[in-house]
């Protein structure tokens, strides 16, 4: 059997490092950590419990359920078929029964939310499929994807039908990073439909039954001249968030340049209200009334006082790279934001101020080291090769 232990390979001086870090790290229970055999690369919520699960895409080809209130989480369900990592997920169709995963094998699978009976599989990418979403076109439902090979592909999900493939002909669009729909701007015969890629620049797109169009509007900076994409950021845009909690829902946007941002529905996304510099990549950003949290390849999940703009703190707990932030709601109105990462472990994080104060005390405290090797054995090994991992940090650092 072929060993993905970095030990048994050539490893640089600043590998070793980095490697032991991570070592003296894996040991500490920050977040309460669920551990999975796998590395995670995106969450959504599971609407069937909205509250107390979600749904993650593993690097061993197959979506989990995690139920965050069960650290054994003893009767898993598990969604199998890619025989690749699976990298984004969404839940759609008719009664939101559909779950639908991108894959690195270029498919988009599907299974019934239910039974996890496989469903139809959607052919069409040339390359790894990195963000999927799903929305209403008339009386269909659809799904939109959006592939390393620089395409969004709309799907019809009852007949498997290609309906549109975009792209952008004026400015180049690199690998799709992520998709979200407007639904504020969506009617029921147009989405309103956002892209964010390996590129600086964040697209909007009106897709019909009948057609679609990249939306260009008027400069504010130039007049006289035409706005062909949403440029605030430096380098990738990682992430797209609207905020739903308040009137405006502005959009919250995570970047390769270091920052999460803020912008305003009122200038139509033109300018930046908010910056938040949490430093190196920042992969995912979530936004409550009073926090702005921000997570990416620092390992930690910082917590910003969103009316000062100040970082309220930071929280330790993960070992390598933090892949998505979910926030996730009781009835009774209380929420906490779970974050997943390549290190396997899903970690649940409160709200509350007294709640965050007595986690930056904790983790203060010094952390008993853990051999990685141990680690590993305990999660019961991650089932990628060498070359996959080799594969997957190539991926993860595409953008670099």
């Amino acid at each position: 059997m072929q060993s993905s232990d970095p030990r048994h390979f050539f490893e640089t001086d600043a590998e070793q490092e980095l490697r032991k870090r991570r070592a003296a790290k894996a040991g500490n229970r920050h977040g309460n950590p669920i551990v999975l055999k796998s590395k995670i690369l995106a969450a959504v919520a599971d609407p069937r419990s909205p509250s107390s699960a979600i749904l993650v895409a593993e690097s061993t080809g197959s979506v989990r359920q995690v139920k965050l209130d069960d650290a054994e989480n003893a009767k898993p369900v598990v969604y199998r078929g890619p025989g690749a990592p699976v990298c984004s997920i969404a839940v759609g169709g008719p009664g939101f029964g559909t779950l639908f995963a991108g894959s690195w094998d270029k498919a988009v699978w599907s299974w019934d939310l239910a039974t996890k009976a496989p469903g139809r599989k959607y052919l069409g990418h040339s390359d790894f499929v990195k963000a999927v979403v799903c929305a209403r076109l008339g009386d269909k439902h659809v799904l939109i994807s959006g592939g390393a090979d620089k395409r969004i592909i709309v799907w019809d999900i009852a007949s498997g039908e290609r309906l549109h493939t975009l792209q952008d002909g004026i400015v180049n669009m690199m690998s799709l990073q992520d998709l979200v729909v407007d639904h504020v701007s969506s009617t029921t015969d147009e989405i309103h439909l956002l892209s964010a890629s390996s590129d600086p620049h964040i697209r909007r797109w009106k897709i019909r039954s009948d057609g679609w169009e990249k939306i260009v509007d008027s400069s504010s900076d130039t007049p006289g001249t035409e706005r062909h994409t949403i440029l605030e950021h430096e380098t990738t845009v990682y992430k797209l968030v609207f905020d739903h909690d308040t009137d405006e829902v502005d959009l919250w946007t995570a970047s390769g340049d270091g920052t999460a941002k803020c912008l305003s529905r009122i200038t139509d996304f033109a300018g930046c209200d908010d910056t938040f510099n949490h430093g190196g990549h920042v992969r995912a950003v979530a936004v409550t009334d009073q926090w702005v949290i921000t997570a990416g390849r620092d390992e930690d999940v910082k917590f910003w006082d969103r009316s000062s703009g100040q970082l309220h703190c930071s929280l330790e707990g993960h070992y390598d790279e933090v892949t998505d932030l979910i926030i996730v709601k009781s009835p009774s109105g209380a929420a906490k934001v779970c974050s997943v990462s390549i290190d396997g472990t899903v970690r649940t994080w409160p709200l509350e101020k007294a709640a965050l104060g007595a986690l930056v005390k904790e983790q203060e405290a010094p952390v008993e080291a853990t051999d990685k090797e141990d680690e590993d054995e305990a999660k019961g090994g991650d089932l990628m090769t060498a070359d996959e991992e080799a594969e997957l940090a190539a991926l993860m650092e595409d953008d670099d």
